[in-house]
């Protein structure tokens, strides 16, 4: 499948910092889908009690691996040149 550059490369998964229950991975998901947070939830809680909680453990290593959304002053940062994000 062909993607256009900006399309899906560039787009991350964070931890949401505002849809957040535990660890914000549901809200982080939910954002990069487009899905409602509550969805992904329940998922995680339906597949939790079909695998035997196998979904646990894959939820705990998503809240180690995962980084957290980026502040927007920290996005902005990011697309500065070099040296402009310090006022240099």
């Amino acid at each position: 499948m062909e993607t256009k550059r900006g399309a899906w490369s560039s787009r991350r998964v964070y931890r949401s910092r505002q849809e957040r229950m535990l660890c914000g991975v549901a809200g982080g998901l939910g954002t990069h889908f487009g899905v409602d947070p509550t969805l992904i939830r329940l998922l995680f809680v339906l597949a939790g009690l079909t695998t035997g909680g196998t979904v646990l453990l894959l939820y705990v290593l998503m809240c180690i691996v995962v980084p957290l959304e980026p502040l927007p002053y920290e996005r902005e940062a990011d697309t500065l040149p070099r040296g402009e994000a310090w006022g240099e």
